[in-house]
């Protein structure tokens, strides 16, 4: 018989493997008791709503976009490389994980008034990967001397939206279709909808969103 803590989390890492293959759609409370193997009932005895599982199951792909990030930094030594190789593994692990993603930003899932009491709330979870970002444009703008503008948070806030914006119009095709390049899963008989698009095509455009918001890397 499973203990408690190890069936809970047996139902998220069902709800993980459900919402990657299967996409955020997928995730009934029936169908993941099923997977589990355990009665349609059983998931309410540690996630008392729906909403608690899902936001249980998002947790976990931020606690991996999260890891994702602690390696891009690893990989690289001055702020603005370390910025786009987090921008990278952000669109990245937008377009190889999209049903993970798609449930990661979903308002109602962040929202820590809804959490209820299941500690650590989801929203709580997401803004240390924010302030990541919002240091390392404060260290950009350090190194280029550029004090004399709108305070980090907000410039990091708009990266973030161009990122997220990016990934989510090469993910629908449509960036794709106007720079007439592949589409994401082109060419690939076993792409599925978790297949990662060509990251390279993607480099130039990732250079030019920071050039926008940080001025490109001078001499």
């Amino acid at each position: 018989m499973q203990s408690g803590n190890s069936l809970r989390e047996r139902l998220v890492d069902v709800g993980v493997e459900l919402v990657l293959t299967e996409g955020s759609t997928s995730l009934g409370l029936r169908e993941i008791a099923r997977r589990a193997g355990v009665s349609h009932g059983a998931p309410r005895r540690y996630f008392p709503t729906h909403h608690a599982l899902l936001s249980a199951i998002a947790r976990r792909g931020f606690a991996d976009l999260g890891a994702e990030f602690t390696a891009a930094l690893a990989a690289e030594t001055t702020p603005r490389a370390q910025l786009q190789a987090v921008a990278r593994a952000y669109v990245g692990y937008a377009l190889e994980r999209r049903g993970m993603f798609e449930l990661m930003f979903r308002h109602d899932l962040l929202d820590s008034t809804q959490q209820g009491s299941d500690p650590p709330r989801l929203r709580e979870t997401t803004l240390p990967l924010f302030e990541r970002v919002v240091a390392l444009v404060a260290q950009c703008r350090a190194e280029r001397h550029r004090a004399a503008e709108e305070p980090p948070t907000v410039t990091a806030a708009a990266l973030w939206s161009n990122l997220h914006g990016l990934a989510q119009l090469w993910a629908w095709g449509s960036l794709p279709l106007v720079l007439e390049a592949e589409p994401p899963g082109a060419a690939r008989h076993d792409a599925g909808p978790e297949r990662p698009a060509p990251l390279d095509a993607l480099d130039p455009l990732l250079t030019r969103v920071l050039d926008a918001h940080l001025g490109p890397v001078g001499p």
